[in-house]
């Protein structure tokens, strides 16, 4: 990691593509990339960068982290679904993968999970740096920034309103003008939420799920 860096990045899964946004201080931008590696590529000069994805996968039962989580979200818990222990990803098919979870934690994975496999396996594959690349979940950043806002669903207009009022209390231009075509507004702001945490770990005023530690660990 480079000590001298002063810009953060947050990244969001968005249906096979990744939403990077990056923060210099002042302004939030915006990039789509196609790959993992084309992330890592784009955020080699970022302090710290915020990832939604699972970076760390149980042996059994479910993440410390995710539970506490669940537990700080209340009503929006659903928006956390669970981890799948790492033996699942030797699965080549959906059955398989349901099989072999039952086998060990007594229950299959949802279709859900079973689909976000691929870009699972593809940051487990870049052996990232985990105190450079931490795991974030989103729905805990914004709640983390502004804990009195009753936050609507992203997916609504409201929830994009408060989403975006609440990136502007952080960053100085929020400007959704120029984003790159494809992906949703919800996964852009999810990827600046995802920098904001990044840039609170750099600075250790972070929220942490789990342990200190990246084997069990979601900041905010």
């Amino acid at each position: 990691m480079n000590s001298g860096a002063e810009k953060f990045a947050g990244v969001d899964g968005a249906k096979g593509a990744w939403v990077l946004a990056i923060f210099d201080g002042t302004t939030l931008t915006w990039t789509a990339c196609s790959s993992v590696p084309d992330v890592i590529d784009l955020t080699r000069e970022c302090a710290r960068v915020g990832v939604d994805m699972p970076l760390s996968l149980p042996t059994e039962g479910y993440r410390v982290s995710e539970l506490e989580a669940k537990k700080f979200l209340g009503p929006a818990r659903s928006s956390i679904f669970h981890t799948p222990v790492v033996d699942v990803l030797e699965a080549s098919t959906y059955e398989q993968a349901c099989s072999i979870s039952r086998e060990i934690t007594g229950k299959a994975i949802s279709k859900q999970t079973w689909h976000i496999l691929p870009a699972v396996r593809a940051w487990r594959e870049a052996h990232v740096d985990v105190d450079t690349y931490v795991e974030v979940h989103p729905e805990c950043s914004f709640r983390a920034m502004s804990p009195a806002t009753d936050y609507a669903s992203k997916k609504s207009g409201r929830g994009i309103g408060q989403r975006l009022a609440t990136l502007g209390r952080w960053s100085e231009n929020v400007d959704l003008a120029d984003l790159p075509p494809g992906p949703a507004v919800d996964d852009f702001l999810d990827a600046a939420a995802a920098a904001w945490s990044a840039q609170r770990f750099h600075a250790g005023k972070h929220r942490v799920f789990g342990t200190e530690d990246a084997s069990d660990r979601i900041v905010a």
